[in-house]
């Protein structure tokens, strides 16, 4: 049997993980019953309005501050048990606005429990505030000036999620203007749903620091190029890809194509909640159908922990334990 490293020991970042979409099955089910739900489907959407719909649905069966927080140390734990040393999880506060009564006051459970749950779970744990596309973009710019409040309580990047064909870049200028004043990392949603135009939105419009997906820029050579001549890192969920029909599969996924022209690239589960893998799944797979040896899996995570909102301290560290983790022997 061939040797290989444990995959679970390498330090990695989780840089793309929807917040509820990353919830247990378990916990959703049990909460469902607990309120005396129909427990929502996680399966079974034939596009991406039936994959949203899905999402939201499943948020549902939060309803206390208790069931927010719960949900948040439960995905900084199973990060931790997958071996991330960093996880930057992304929600929409306004997702639970008629729960809890206004923006401010989601974040406030979630920043509590994110900190909370670092503490427990002996990882670091950065937050992404997001605006949403689907929404008025003074939305998006409220959050984002939220998010700048929350800077100093471990809020260290603004997004921007859903249909990328819906709310263009230019409508998000503004948010995305005061989030990087405000000394956060601009990671908005492109190159998923719509092709090279939106990347590269995103990346002149926005001022992408990250790219949550990013993959059709393979689409255009020159954008490829610009890229891997940038530090820009693209957040790829190779599994959320192929069951949302970015990639058919994963043979004809880019992130190797990506890797090979020397773009920066995470790997990521995007929402396990409703396609299946999570965090060390996603590296097993890139093992097991990419082909991918260890030093290009070491690479993929030194570029995670590198894009990471994290202290630079810390990423020093963790990187120089990625490279401690190539240098051991095979196990």
């Amino acid at each position: 049997m061939t040797e290989l490293r444990s995959l679970q020991m390498l330090p990695k970042a989780h840089l793309h993980a929807h917040l509820e979409g990353s919830m247990r099955p378990s916990t959703l089910t049990e909460l469902a019953e607990h309120y005396e739900m129909i427990v929502p489907e996680t399966s079974g959407y034939g596009d991406f309005p039936a994959f949203s719909a899905m999402y939201k649905t499943a948020a549902t069966v939060i309803k206390t501050a208790d069931d927010l927080s719960r949900v948040v140390s439960e995905v900084v734990e199973d990060a931790a048990l997958d071996g991330a040393v960093w996880i930057e999880p992304s929600f929409q506060p306004r997702m639970h606005t008629a729960t809890f009564g206004s923006v401010e006051a989601v974040v406030e459970i979630v920043v509590d429990a994110a900190a909370a749950a670092s503490n427990a779970f002996g990882i670091g744990v950065g937050l992404m505030i997001a605006g949403d596309r689907t929404e008025p973009p003074a939305n998006a710019t409220e959050n984002a000036r939220l998010a700048v409040k929350f800077k100093d309580q471990n809020v260290v990047s603004f997004g921007l999620a859903s249909d990328e064909a819906v709310g263009p870049a230019e409508w998000f200028k503004e948010s995305f203007d005061v989030a990087r004043e405000g000394g956060l990392l601009s990671a908005p949603h492109a190159g998923e749903l719509a092709g090279p135009g939106s990347v590269v939105a995103a990346l002149d419009v926005l001022g992408a620091d990250r790219l949550q997906h990013g993959v059709r820029a393979i689409e255009d050579p020159e954008l490829v190029k610009r890229l891997a001549d940038s530090t820009v890192c693209l957040d790829v969920c190779p599994t959320s890809n192929i069951m949302l029909r970015v990639a058919d599969s994963f043979a004809e996924h880019p992130l190797r194509e990506l890797l090979d022209a020397g773009v920066f690239c995470s790997v990521n589960a995007d929402d396990s909640l409703l396609f299946g893998p999570g965090l060390l799944d996603e590296y097993e797979l890139c093992r097991s159908e990419f082909g991918f040896n260890d030093e290009l899996l070491a690479r993929i995570a030194r570029s995670s922990i590198e894009g990471s909102g994290a202290p630079s301290d810390k990423v020093l560290a963790w990187s120089a334990s990625v490279d401690e983790w190539l240098a051991s022997a095979l196990v």
